[in-house]
């Protein structure tokens, strides 16, 4: 006889079309609303970024439009899209959430901690809070700074030496620079020049020397050393004599001088109307900064010092031999500037010849002294007999701004953060009695200018943001109290960003800010979330129980609450971990940019575990005793409803 086993048939659950697409309007409305005003957050928190004005906004402007648009077309596919490529994939047999193992696995962790902490609520209030609290000082010791530093992968050597420098001794100095510059290993390739280009505008003295120094690739670089160090090596072995170092980058410093004027990191504008007083004033506030932690290369823009031939014609004399100012001006103009006398053709291009006198007879004030002149009645005359030829000093260069006369003092900052040198800079000058006289001010510039612009358009434009976001939460839930629940994970999320970048020794700056911005709209998201599926489980704790303290227990209130925080768990964590696997490999990157990327990837990375853990921990508890309180004092609980 053959025994068969009869297999048991499991029934899996079925539904009718029609039921099938009202549970996917019903789940679409429930999570569409929530997600929609979530992208709307996203987009509003990026409004500072498009307030920025210079090269801020330059920089950033670009990624704020590409993820504006693409949070605008996310709202709308959210609303429009998504439901119908749902009603068309989500078919055939259906699973209970619970079959899933990913999620058996989550729920198994996280229960008994959520459980733990509805048990311990005070201690969980307090840690959470203690950790804000002592973010503030953290943030508060950090330095600060315009923009991170970019790695252009080259460096720029500017030194100034004095305004009445000879072409000879430049050329010898700029030859001796390059030769002590190619000795460091690290340096491939070196291009100096002295003076200005062929360009209008281009009005640099024969005293400012400009070299770029190209780098080797960073495999061939000794081990350990930075760049930086290679700076300092290059600091210490060209300390020459009557030469002022500065070093910089070549981007940054054209970037400089268009915006500011100033070619260092930090410049002190010296305004006045007098070109002495001013040249006294930038001494003394020299004076006052030398010796400040973090100040380099510092010195006074040239303002006096300058060397001018001036010929003084003596009337007498010239009368006494015949002449007139006419006839000395004439002979000293072609003499030493030269005189056009005829013109070549060369293709299409016509060049002026021009004769003066070769150089070994003008090339001192003897020489010059000794240009003849011809007098009608005692032939060739000397041009010392009528004239007075002499070297006077006066400025090398005259700077205005705004009609009025300028001078500056500059220095660049190393081994210290920009605002935090700056700052005490100005608390030196201010303690300094009598270093400006009446009539005279001074003004700051350079990057400092850049940071002061920023951070006065972040500190307007954020609170109105903040309150955007707050209206944008009502208009979702319309109850006040659950667009608070939201909107306190944006404090908590700033916990994790201020100690990642604390720990990680990263200054304040715009693209620092920029993170943090970043950050709201992800931790309000995931926030938006978790609201939704408690006010959902309450929703269902009403319809099992009615809405009454006779019938709805505390215990009842905790484990409709745990149910609700632990529905739909991967979700939550799958919006926390695409963002973390997306931005952590950032932090491993090597490359030109990526030291300005990781300062706005931080504290994201950073606030988003912070922001994830206060949303899945914290909020479940702090909605269980507003619940327990609504309950208490009013007899019911009030219950947002995602599907109106």
């Amino acid at each position: 006889m053959i025994w068969r086993r009869k297999k048991r048939i499991k029934q899996e659950p079925w539904i009718s079309e029609e039921d099938r697409l009202a549970v996917i309007e019903k789940s679409s409305k429930q999570v569409s609303r929530g997600v929609f005003f979530a992208t709307i957050i996203i987009i509003t928190s990026f409004l500072p970024v498009f307030m920025l004005t210079g090269q801020e906004g330059k920089l950033f402007h670009p990624l704020a439009f590409t993820k504006t648009f693409i949070m605008i077309v996310d709202a709308i596919l959210v609303l429009t899209l998504a439901p119908v490529l749902i009603s068309f994939f989500l078919k055939g047999k259906f699973r209970p959430e619970n079959s899933n193992p990913v999620n058996r696995f989550l729920e198994r962790l996280y229960e008994p901690v959520i459980r733990r902490v509805l048990r311990w609520r005070k201690t969980t209030l307090a840690i959470n809070i203690i950790a804000l609290l002592v973010s503030i000082p953290l943030i508060r010791s950090l330095g600060s700074e315009f923009m991170p530093p970019l790695d252009e992968q080259s460096i720029l050597f500017m030194p100034v030496t004095l305004p009445d420098i000879s072409n000879g001794e430049i050329k010898r100095i700029l030859q001796v620079q390059d030769k002590i510059i190619m000795s460091v290993p690290e340096v491939d390739k070196v291009l100096g020049k002295a003076g200005r280009a062929s360009s209008a505008t281009d009005n640099s003295p024969i005293s400012m020397i400009e070299t770029i120094i190209m780098l080797k690739p960073k495999s061939e670089w000794r081990d350990g050393i930075t760049k930086a160090d290679i700076v300092n090596e290059l600091d210490k072995k060209l300390q020459i004599p009557g030469v002022v170092n500065g070093w910089t980058q070549p981007i940054i410093n054209r970037i400089n001088m268009l915006a500011t004027g100033i070619r260092t990191d930090v410049g002190i504008k010296v305004y006045g109307q007098s070109l002495d007083s001013i040249a006294a004033v930038s001494e003394r506030v020299k004076a006052a900064l030398e010796g400040t932690p973090g100040v380099t290369d510092l010195y006074v823009e040239p303002i006096t010092g300058g060397k001018y031939l001036t010929i003084n014609v003596r009337r007498a004399d010239m009368a006494r031999y015949g002449l007139n100012v006419d006839d000395v001006n004439q002979t000293v103009e072609t003499a030493l500037g030269g005189a056009p006398v005829s013109q070549t053709v060369e293709g299409r291009q016509r060049f002026a010849i021009s004769v003066r006198l070769a150089q070994e007879y003008r090339n001192s004030v003897e020489q010059v002294r000794r240009i003849p002149l011809v007098s009608p009645g005692f032939g060739e005359v000397p041009l010392s007999a009528v004239a007075d030829v002499a070297f006077e000093d006066g400025p090398p260069m005259i700077t205005s701004e705004n009609a009025i006369l300028r001078g500056a003092v500059m220095f660049n900052v190393r081994d210290r953060d920009l605002g935090g040198t700056v700052e005490e800079a100005m608390a030196k000058i201010n303690q300094q009695a009598g270093i400006l006289p009446q009539g005279y001010f001074l003004e700051w510039s350079g990057q400092y200018e850049n940071l002061i612009r920023g951070k006065r358009t972040l500190m307007l434009i954020a609170p109105i943001v903040l309150l955007i976001i707050f209206f944008s939460l009502y208009f979702a839930f319309k109850s006040l109290r659950e667009a608070f629940f939201s909107l306190i994970s944006i404090p908590f999320a700033l916990i994790g960003g201020a100690y990642i970048i604390f720990f990680w020794g990263i200054n304040l700056s715009v693209a620092v800010a920029v993170g943090f911005i970043a950050l709201f709209g992800i931790a309000v998201e995931t926030g938006i979330v978790m609201v939704i599926y408690l006010n959902d489980s309450m929703n269902q704790l009403i319809q099992l129980k009615g809405n009454s303290r006779e019938t709805i227990t505390r215990k009842d209130l905790e484990e409709y609450v745990v149910r609700g925080a632990a529905k739909r768990l991967r979700p939550k964590l799958m919006t926390v971990c695409t963002t973390l696997f997306g931005l952590v490999p950032i932090l491993w990157a090597t490359g030109v940019g990526t030291d300005v990327m990781k300062p706005i990837v931080l504290p994201v990375i950073g606030g988003v575990i912070t922001s994830a853990t206060h949303i899945l921990l914290v909020t479940p508890l702090i909605f269980l005793m507003t619940k327990e309180y609504e309950l208490r004092k009013h007899g019911k609980i009030e219950v947002y409803d995602a599907a109106h």
